[in-house]
């Protein structure tokens, strides 16, 4: 099972759809925008982190930048268009070869 933390965003419109058809079986959604936000863990089943850095604040980032790297989970960053997103995603130097939408680029 592979699950994407997504970092960002009040409206995702298509977004988590579209990353389910490249392979994301589970879009786990924190808009960013309460500061308590800042002190939630991140779940043990995701995979990877997306943040939308367009709609994140500095600090938010900074901690699941650490925490992230506490549990080796990789991270992108993007801003919110799909475009930037699916770019993101397939070029990016910290997502390991097992993950599941570089199958179907």
């Amino acid at each position: 099972m592979s699950a994407l933390l997504l970092i960002g965003g009040d409206n995702l419109g298509s977004i988590p759809g579209k990353l389910k058809n490249i392979g994301f079986n589970e879009v786990i959604h924190v808009d960013g925008r309460k500061v308590k936000m800042v002190k939630n863990e991140i779940p043990e089943r995701v995979d990877l982190i997306l943040i939308l850095t367009d709609f994140v604040n500095h600090n938010l980032s900074n901690k699941i930048k650490n925490k992230a790297g506490k549990k080796d989970i990789p991270i992108c960053y993007s801003k919110r268009s799909w475009s930037c997103i699916y770019k993101s995603l397939t070029t990016c130097d910290n997502i390991c070869e097992q993950c599941p939408f570089l199958k179907k680029c």
